[in-house]
């Protein structure tokens, strides 16, 4: 019986953290996973850490309580937004990633593509040609398993006042899988092809891990 209460009690003190740091996230009062999860805890006194996927479906509900049928109407245009977006970078094996190809953006997401090229300053003239405003270009550097990677971020501002980054990432990664930080499966993402079939068959459509 100590077994089974001391279970529900972890589980129930992780529900809660994953509530309060989900909260912290929509508000915009942390960016981060981690972070939010340690503010929360923190605030509750609780020292029973969710994981990142956990506090996602939190956040995916109160996006969906607070923003009902206009969230799922954004998701639509944003996704319409992101192929136009993918057309003019056809060239470059674009890749729709993040909560747009997850379907749980919420009105903080952006739009996020990976592309892959060896002069990320193709990429720039591409989306400048094509009359998009970038706001900011940037190196980001990451250490895996004890290893440098480099990519480069675009920063592009849209009409709608959504914002899209694209992150572009050497030729020889394209068939190289990452793992997603939040729900621990593969980033595989949407093609132009994957994602006009998802736009006529069912533009709502989650991808998230069973």
């Amino acid at each position: 019986m100590g077994n089974i209460v001391s279970h529900n009690y972890r589980a129930d003190h992780r529900r809660r953290i994953a509530q309060e740091a989900a909260e912290l996230l929509y508000t915009g009062q942390e960016k981060e996973y981690k972070q939010a999860k340690f503010r929360a805890a923190k605030t509750l006194g609780v020292h029973v850490l969710p994981s990142n996927a956990e506090v996602a479906v939190e956040l995916d509900r109160i996006a969906g309580e607070r923003e009902g049928e206009t969230r799922l109407e954004r998701l639509i245009q944003m996704r319409r937004k992101a192929i136009r977006i993918m057309e003019v970078l056809e060239d470059f094996s674009p890749i729709l990633v993040g909560s747009v190809w997850r379907g749980t953006a919420n009105r903080n997401s952006d739009i996020d593509i990976v592309v892959y090229a060896q002069n990320p300053q193709n990429i720039v003239s591409a989306l400048q040609k094509n009359n998009y405003i970038i706001t900011k270009n940037e190196v980001q550097t990451i250490t895996e398993k004890g290893e440098k990677r480099q990519s480069f971020h675009i920063y592009v501002n849209l009409p709608s006042n959504n914002q899209a980054e694209i992150v572009v990432r050497n030729l020889e990664d394209i068939d190289r899988r990452v793992k997603c930080e939040t729900y621990g499966d593969a980033v595989t993402g949407l093609t132009i092809q994957q994602l006009r079939q998802v736009l006529r068959e069912n533009p709502q459509q989650k991808f998230l891990p069973t």
